[in-house]
């Protein structure tokens, strides 16, 4: 599984302890060096089960300086995704897309649910 993270990231840093301390294989992207594709994208988007804005880091600067508020009203899927895949400090994270499930954020209950 890749897990798409941000190495200033608090939240990523504890994510990635907690994969460590399960013993989970994980191969570790840096989301702003190698922010996911637009078809990586919609995938975890699928297999989340979660809209299009639930992708989005609303609490980031990319987001509010970028206007991303405002832009999501109008945007298409399709340009949502660009501005996504082209900027990854907008990505909610960390991100981690496996073969037949995703997850965005760190939340323990859901990851160990997921991968416990």
């Amino acid at each position: 599984m890749e897990v798409y993270q941000y190495p200033k990231c608090s939240t990523c840093k504890k994510a990635l302890k907690w994969l460590d301390a399960q013993g989970v294989a994980y191969r570790s992207i840096d989301i702003v060096e190698k922010p996911p594709s637009k078809s990586k994208l919609k995938t975890a988007m699928r297999l989340a089960g979660v809209e299009l804005r639930k992708l989005f880091n609303t609490s980031g600067q990319s987001y509010r300086g970028g206007g991303w508020k405002d832009k999501l009203k109008t945007a298409s899927e399709d340009e949502a995704l660009a501005g996504l895949a082209a900027d990854g400090k907008l990505i909610k994270r960390p991100l981690v897309v496996g073969e037949d499930f995703a997850l965005i954020g760190f939340r323990e209950a859901e990851w160990s649910e997921q991968l416990g």
